[in-house]
């Protein structure tokens, strides 16, 4: 007989299969976004999205694309470290 695994982790190797993941994965980057990024820029942002492990952040403030520019590698920690995995490797201010 097999060996049992738990719903969460067949839903993980599933989800690591799947093309919907990276759509997944920014619904939770969303969901982070606020507490790892504060309230300010979090209402400034229009979106944010990761493809093939770059996450574009999409805002039309631009002292704001500035400010997010210099925090690349800061954004690059705190994302990874919320989501207790390393998902985004580079940042793209839009």
């Amino acid at each position: 007989m097999p060996d049992a695994i738990s719903l969460g982790e067949a839903l993980k190797k599933f989800l690591d299969k799947s093309k919907i993941k990276p759509a997944i994965q920014s619904m939770q980057i969303e969901d982070h976004w606020e507490k790892v990024m504060g309230a300010t820029i979090a209402k400034f942002t229009d979106r944010i999205e990761i493809r093939n492990g770059t996450l574009f952040i999409y805002t039309q403030m631009a002292p704001l694309k500035n400010e997010l520019v210099f925090q690349r590698d800061l954004i690059i920690k705190r994302i990874n470290e919320s989501m207790q995995e390393t998902i985004v490797r580079e940042v793209v201010v839009v």
